[in-house]
């Protein structure tokens, strides 16, 4: 999982209008009738969109062609760059010097901002800070057979859903109406309710993820000082780090630090494999965290145990792909969001790849006594030391930009609207989230320090939140999408000056219903099966790892809350 490019932007022309009420923004009316856009409204707009799209693209044809090499390692970016300034520059996105806009000048404001390629998204989707790092202790509880089962069908499944998620995008986005959240997309296809659901799991795994870079980070520090430093000031380093790093309000054009990111992710997995080949388990770690003694190393087709554990393990998978919850900022984020499928692709195969040889690798080597995150588990210093350390900065990035985006979905969703506080681009809305930032990362720490089970925490957050948007959301939102567009089929034509005037009949008559759903039926009904499952294995999956976290503070397995001794630390 990672996080969008300019979702986290204070200076959007679009933000800037709306914040300082200098215009009202085309997408809150809809040719001067003050009510809401209807679900027909969308979809002609945004088919109008996807065609100048495509004019576009085939006006800029005469560019010399550039490979798949070309866009992962970004050298092509210097020409986007350009037309992308050019563009400003005919937009007037002089945030300064816009005191009033028409809708079409913010229209193409609005365009301007778009500049991420998918080469540049792929990097953002694999910019992973606990994915991998997961993936052996996911073996280890599960065996060879059902983990490489479990990491090839979920990794279809995403790549499932997120090619539901593009579909729907390119269907309801448009300039006049842009799709900028997955609260978003869920509002035009249920209303809502389902947007506020959507917010509320979001900001819960963004919060549960920082506090789960925090204890993983805590633990390493722990190690590096060799468990001489409390492990509550372990955690509490890392609260303080990233409450002054969370100050920063506008982070932009965070492509290069994907990138770098992924890069140091990638040399930890590279020496952790290494360590781990050359050196025996770390048996006192493994004692310390899941009570097993020190022995010859097991390693088992199917590990046969209570489902518990087994469910837990399955989890650390899902958690690798995890990151459709901010698919659509991604897209809103594109020149071309037509190309995602690219980017998407590129992610999934190497998630699946990289992470499943990984796990398998380590699991090999180190059997029952795999540490999650697996790079604690060295049991030589040196390595371990330096593991630590490039997955500390790595954790940091991670944590930084994890925080800087659940505040501000906190601040938006929450304190704009319901509490009507001040927009950030005001002097009181920037002390406000001054103080929001501190708030956010001392809740962190709580959950961090109050659970510190790794394991078992990381499960819980990715059955209860990652889940849903990987894998129950987007089988259930293509479902409402397809019966609302099959029950237009015998509707009148779609009129812009009259757009709440073409349909005969309504969703309180059944002859809608059964329209819109016959059409698609076999599609329509696997996605129904696939929602009602997912769902099932969401709530027994966060039903047994709460029920494991309960077990671990009772049995005295795991750490104690908020104490001195690290989780890893021996008795």
């Amino acid at each position: 999982m990672s996080l969008p490019l300019a979702a986290v932007e204070a200076h959007d022309p679009r933000v800037h209008l709306q914040e300082n009420n200098d215009v009202v923004a085309p997408e809150h009316f809809l040719l001067g009738d003050g009510l809401a856009p209807n679900f027909e409204t969308y979809l002609f707009y945004a088919q109008e969109q996807r065609d100048k799209e495509a004019a576009e693209a085939r006006k800029e044809g005469h560019r010399p062609p550039t490979g798949w090499l070309s866009e992962l390692f970004g050298l092509n970016r210097l020409a986007d760059t350009a037309s992308v300034v050019s563009d400003e520059k005919k937009a007037g996105s002089d945030e300064a010097a816009i005191l009033a806009v028409s809708p079409a000048e913010y229209r193409a404001a609005s365009s301007a901002l778009r500049t991420a390629t998918w080469g540049a998204i792929f990097y953002l989707i694999t910019t992973d800070i606990l994915g991998p790092y997961s993936a052996p202790y996911a073996f280890a509880q599960v065996g060879y057979g059902p983990g490489v089962a479990c990491f090839v069908v979920f990794g279809v499944m995403a790549a499932y859903s997120g090619v539901l998620l593009w579909h729907m995008y390119l269907k309801l986005d448009s300039e006049r109406f842009p799709l900028k959240s997955f609260g978003d997309l869920g509002h035009r296809i249920f209303g809502n309710w389902f947007r506020i659901v959507c917010h509320i799991l979001q900001s819960l795994q963004l919060i549960f993820n920082v506090g789960l870079i925090i204890l993983g980070n805590g633990q390493g520090l722990s190690q590096v000082a060799k468990f001489r430093l409390c492990f509550s000031v372990c955690n509490i380093v890392w609260m303080i780090a990233g409450m002054m790093l969370g100050q920063i309000r506008t982070l932009q054009k965070f492509g290069w630090v994907a990138n770098f990111s992924i890069w140091l992710n990638i040399i930890t997995l590279v020496v952790t494999m290494g360590a781990v080949a050359h050196t025996v388990p770390n048996f006192t770690a493994a004692e310390a965290a899941y009570g097993v003694v020190a022995g010859p190393v097991q390693t088992l087709a199917i590990n046969q145990q209570p489902f518990q554990p087994q469910l837990n393990g399955i989890m650390q998978i899902v958690f690798s792909y995890g990151g459709a919850m901010i698919f659509i900022e991604f897209m809103a984020e594109m020149r071309r969001p037509m190309d995602f499928w690219k980017a998407m692709a590129c992610a999934q195969v190497f998630i699946t790849v990289v992470y499943m040889f990984f796990g398998l690798f380590v699991y090999s080597y180190q059997g029952q006594f795999v540490i999650n995150p697996a790079n604690q588990g060295i049991s030589l210093y040196s390595l371990q030391t330096a593991t630590n350390v490039i997955s500390l900065i790595a954790g940091l990035i991670a944590a930084a930009l994890y925080g800087n985006i659940g505040v501000k979905v906190i601040y938006q969703n929450v304190m704009m609207e319901l509490f009507h506080a001040p927009p950030l681009t005001a002097k009181s809305g920037k002390y406000l989230f001054a103080v929001s930032v501190i708030v956010y990362w001392a809740l962190a720490f709580l959950v961090g320090s109050a659970v510190p089970q790794f394991s078992n925490l990381s499960a819980l957050v990715a059955a209860v939140c990652i889940f849903q948007f990987s894998y129950t959301f987007p089988p259930f939102m293509i479902l409402g999408y397809l019966v609302q567009v099959d029950a237009l089929s015998e509707d009148r034509p779609y009129d812009v000056n009259n757009p709440r005037t073409s349909r005969i009949d309504s969703w309180r008559n059944v002859s809608r219903w059964i329209r819109g759903y016959k059409k698609h039926f076999i599609f329509n009904t696997w996605n129904l099966i696939i929602f009602l499952a997912c769902l099932a294995t969401a709530a027994l999956a966060s039903y047994s790892a709460i029920t494991s976290i309960i077990t671990d503070f009772q049995t005295g397995t795991s750490g104690t809350s908020f104490s001195c001794r690290s989780p890893l630390q021996p008795a």
